[in-house]
């Protein structure tokens, strides 16, 4: 409909690359909200302890 190419499609090898770095980044995003949820926690616990 608008006279456009496909774009190239992605060889396997940067499929995979691309699903492990999307699985890193999920796995990093995950880590870094149960540590921000904990802080709190952690910080009360050392405020009673000092």
């Amino acid at each position: 409909m608008f006279g456009g190419f496909a774009p190239p499609q992605a060889s396997e090898e940067e499929i995979r690359q691309q699903e492990q770095e999307a699985t890193f980044t999920i796995q990093r995003f995950l880590a870094t909200s149960v540590l921000l949820y904990l802080s709190p926690f952690v910080i009360d616990a050392a405020s009673k302890v000092f």
